[in-house]
C-alpha cells in the first residue's frame, strides 16, 4: 500500500481497516469518504491536516488475487454474479442513480429523466395520470442530479398531509433522507439548529408544507435559502387563480419567485394540470418559461410545440400500458354514481357521532389551551367526515386511535396545533381534485389530548356499532 495525502475523488482507499470511495468535497481540508458498499448514512469526513501529523492514515486500496482454494460450487458462483450485477448494475450505464435505488423503474418512467438530462436547467412539468408514478419519476431525477453533483440539496413542496408519504418514499426508494418542515415540526427542528440559522438552510434535504412556506413571514426565508432542486407536488394548486383566492395566490407567488431564480431546477407534478380554465394552465407553463404563458394553445406553430415538448410530459395509462414491449397491468376503474339511503343502524350511529361531535365543541373549558380547543373543533369535523364516508372508514380511523397511551397525550398537551395539517384532512375545496383521500387519524388523535375517559369510552362504543 502507498500512503496518500490528497486522494482524488473516485479513487478507492483504505482507512480505519475499511475500503472507501473518495467523494468530492467543498472544503479542501475535509476528505469525504463513503464505504465501498455503504450509503449516505455512513459517509465520513477526515480532517486533512491529521494525515500530515500521522494521526490518521490513508492508503491506496489493494485487493488480493483469487486463490484456487477459494473456488466454490455453481450455486456460489451464481450468487456472486447476482451480487456483482446488483451492486454494479449502473457502472457502465448512462444513469448513475440506478445503483442507489430500491426499486426497478418501469421503462416509461425513465422518459422524464431523459428529458431532464437534456435541459441545462431542469424546468419540467410532469402531468402523468394518477398511478403512472410521478413520485418515482421525480425521485429518479432528484437521485440522478444528486449523484452527478449537479445539485446538492433538494426540497419537496407539497400539501401538509402528503409530507410523511414523500419522506417515506424518498428514504425507502431513493436513499434520500429529508426532514419534514411544517407548523407542527418546525419548532422542534429549530431547537437543533446552532447560531440561529434558518431551518431552510441548515438541513440538506427538505419536505415542506406548501401552506407553511407560502406564509408572508416565511416566504422570503425559503426563497433565500432555496435548495438547488425544488419539486412541487399537486402543482395545480399553485396556478394563478381565476378569482381572488388569497391562499392560492400566495402559493403562485411563492413558486413564481422560486422559478425566477437563475439556474433553479424546478419540477412541477400534477395529475390535473388543466382545470378547464386556460389562463390557469398557461400560468403553470409560465413557471417553466415566461414565454409559455403567452402561447395560444389552440394555434401553436411547430417551433412552439417543439419548445413546449421539451418541458412538458403528459401520459395517460393507455399511453404507457404497452411500452417498449413491457406491459404494465394497471387496475381497471369503473366509475358510477349510485344513490343510497342509510340503514336504521347506520343512521343511528351517525346521529350519535354527530351529537358527540357537537358536545366536543360545546364543552370546551377555560382551562384548556387555545391549541386544545382548536384540536377539539378539528376532531369533531374529522369524526363526522369518517363516519359519513362509511362504517368501514369509521372503524379504520377510530380503531387506530382509541386507547392510545395517555402518557404521550400528557406530554403533547402543550404542542402547537398544526392548523394547515388539520385543514388538509377535513377540508376539500370543490375546485380542486384530490388524488389522495387520507384517513383523518392524526386530526382525531390531536383532539383526544383533551378527551375525558367517558369520551374515549364513547369512541370505543362507536367502533363496536360501526
Amino acid at each position: 500500500m502507498t500512503d496518500i495525502l490528497n486522494p482524488i475523488p473516485g479513487s478507492i482507499i483504505t482507512c480505519r481497516n475499511r475500503q472507501w470511495v473518495v467523494l468530492p468535497s467543498e472544503n479542501q481540508e475535509i476528505i469525504r469518504l463513503r464505504p465501498l458498499s455503504g450509503n449516505e448514512d455512513e459517509i465520513a469526513g477526515i480532517f486533512q491536516p491529521l494525515l500530515s501529523q500521522f494521526l490518521e492514515k490513508i492508503e491506496s486500496a489493494t485487493f488480493p488475487l483469487p486463490q484456487a482454494t477459494s473456488v466454490q460450487d455453481h450455486a456460489a458462483a451464481l450468487l456472486l454474479m447476482d451480487a456483482a450485477r446488483l451492486l454494479l448494475r449502473s457502472g457502465a450505464g448512462p444513469f448513475r442513480c440506478l445503483g442507489r435505488l430500491s426499486l426497478r423503474p418501469r421503462p416509461y418512467q425513465l422518459v422524464p429523466l431523459l428529458m431532464a438530462l437534456k435541459l441545462e436547467t431542469v424546468k419540467l412539468l410532469i402531468a402523468d395520470d394518477v398511478g403512472i408514478g410521478k413520485t418515482v419519476e421525480a425521485g429518479l431525477i432528484a437521485r440522478e442530479l444528486l449523484d452527478r453533483g449537479e445539485v446538492k440539496r433538494i426540497a419537496v413542496l407539497c400539501p401538509p398531509h402528503l409530507c410523511e408519504q414523500w419522506q417515506q418514499e424518498l428514504r425507502e426508494k431513493f436513499h434520500i433522507d429529508a426532514v419534514v418542515v411544517r407548523s407542527g415540526t418546525a419548532s422542534k427542528l429549530e431547537r437543533n439548529i446552532p447560531n440561529n440559522e434558518s431551518v431552510f438552510s441548515y438541513y440538506r434535504h427538505l419536505i415542506v408544507s406548501l401552506d407553511y412556506a407560502k406564509a408572508e413571514r416565511r416566504r422570503a426565508s425559503f426563497i433565500t435559502h432555496c435548495p438547488d432542486l425544488v419539486i412541487v407536488d399537486e402543482a395545480h394548486t399553485c396556478a394563478r387563480p381565476n378569482k381572488n383566492t388569497t391562499s392560492q395566490q400566495q402559493r403562485h407567488q411563492l413558486i413564481t419567485e422560486i422559478a425566477q431564480k437563475q439556474e433553479q431546477h424546478l419540477l412541477l407534478l400534477t395529475a390535473t394540470p388543466h382545470s378547464g380554465i386556460e389562463e390557469s394552465f398557461l400560468s403553470l407553463l409560465g413557471l417553466l418559461k415566461p414565454e409559455f404563458e403567452h402561447f395560444t394553445l389552440s394555434n401553436l406553430n411547430e417551433k412552439q410545440r417543439d419548445r413546449l415538448a421539451n418541458h412538458f410530459v403528459q401520459r395517460r395509462r393507455a399511453d404507457v400500458k404497452l411500452w417498449l414491449g413491457n406491459e404494465t397491468p394497471f387496475p381497471e376503474r369503473n366509475s358510477e354514481e349510485t344513490p343510497y339511503k342509510l340503514s336504521k343502524e347506520y343512521k343511528q350511529l351517525f346521529d350519535e357521532v354527530y351529537d358527540f361531535a357537537r358536545g366536543l365543541v360545546k364543552t370546551t373549558t377555560a382551562d384548556m389551551s387555545h391549541a386544545q380547543r382548536r384540536g377539539r373543533y378539528w376532531s369533531a369535523l374529522a369524526l363526522i367526515r369518517c363516519v359519513m364516508s362509511s362504517p368501514a372508514a369509521a372503524i379504520a380511523t377510530l380503531n387506530r386511535q382509541v386507547g392510545k397511551s395517555s402518557e404521550r397525550d400528557r406530554n403533547s398537551l402543550v404542542a402547537d396545533l398544526d392548523e394547515d395539517l388539520m385543514s388538509s384532512y377535513v377540508h376539500d375545496p370543490t375546485e380542486q381534485e384530490q388524488a389522495v383521500d387520507a384517513s383523518p387519524t392524526v386530526v382525531i388523535e390531536q383532539g383526544q389530548q383533551s378527551y375525558k375517559d367517558t369520551d374515549k369510552r364513547k369512541l370505543k362504543a362507536f367502533v363496536q356499532a360501526a
